[in-house]
This record gives C-alpha cells, structure tokens and sequence, in this order.
C-alpha cells in the first residue's frame, strides 16, 4: 500500500463509514452540552454550590452573553436566517435530492444545531425578560441543557440510524 492509498483510506470522504466523523459528531454534542449559552456549565454548578463571588460571576456571565446573542439577532439575524436556511436547504439537495453522502452528513450536524440555536434565543428572551439571577438563573440553565441534551440525543440517534442504512445499502451493492 503506497502513500497516497494510505491517507485517502484514513481520510475517506464516505462519512459514515468513516471514524472521524463520528468523533466530530460526539465532539460537537459534547462541546454544545457543556457551554450552556456561552456559559461553561461547571460555572453554573460552582455557582449552586459556592454561591457569593462564583453566583456573581455566574450572573455577569450570563447577562454579557445574553445581550451578546440579542446584539447578534439584531444587526444580522435576518441575513444569518436567510444564510443558514440556504446552507440547509442546500445541503438537503444535495444529500438527499442528489446522494451526496458528504453532504447528508453536514446536513445531520448542521441541522440540529440551527435548533439549539433557537433554543438559545428563546431562553436568552426568557432570562431577560424575568430578569433571572440565583436559583431561578440556575434552573433555567438547566433546563436549556436538558433541552440542548435531548435534541442532541435525538440527532445522534437519527444520525446512528441514517449511517448504519448508509453503509448497509452501499455495503450490499457493492459500492
């Protein structure tokens, strides 16, 4: 086996038969699970445990977050909606209009993470809104993590799923 083999056979553009794209994919779910709106989430568990100087920390964090996120909206929400539904929207075309795989594996990363985007802004909305701190600050970052988790949960299996048929049917034709 040259060189050339060698590399191409590691780096192989068949996603889901391909390592790499499953160490992105628990990489990618385990980094969203953890930074919970930009906050790492031991900052909110030292937060409940601690209290004092690390609730302060929590709350400063969170607030410059939150008007980060609603900066964002503000001046470019509508151009970054209308360039994530094409990047989506193209890679579905491309996916599962045309079988790129390449692009069917983007898609179901890409996909879920427009929702926990979504799910960022609403509760970025809800903490502004009920001028959250303390416990109830705590609790609804908990809740978006639970949330954030089960769309990742939920995404890895359709992902699980979705590859396994892949590399099943390409496995049985030959491909």
């Amino acid at each position: 086996m040259d060189w050339y083999s060698a590399v191409f056979e590691l780096i192989d553009m068949r996603s889901f038969s391909n390592l790499w794209y499953w160490i992105a994919l628990a990489v990618v779910w385990s980094t969203t699970s953890h930074w919970v709106l930009g906050v790492p989430w031991d900052m909110v568990q030292r937060a409940g445990r601690h209290g004092g100087e690390a609730e302060r920390d929590l709350e400063d964090m969170v607030r410059i977050n939150v008007n980060r996120l609603f900066y964002i909206a503000g001046v470019s929400g509508i151009w970054l909606v209308a360039l994530a539904s094409g990047l989506i929207t193209a890679l579905a075309l491309l996916g599962f209009w045309y079988g790129i795989e390449f692009a069917q594996a983007v898609f179901l990363l890409v996909t879920p993470m427009s929702f926990v985007g979504l799910l960022s802004l609403r509760t970025a909305n809800l903490i502004r809104a009920g001028a959250l701190t303390g416990a109830e600050l705590r609790k609804r970052m908990h809740r978006h993590r639970v949330q954030t988790q089960f769309v990742g949960m939920i995404s890895v299996f359709i992902t699980a799923m979705w590859g396994m048929y892949q590399n099943m049917s390409i496995g049985v034709l030959g491909g």
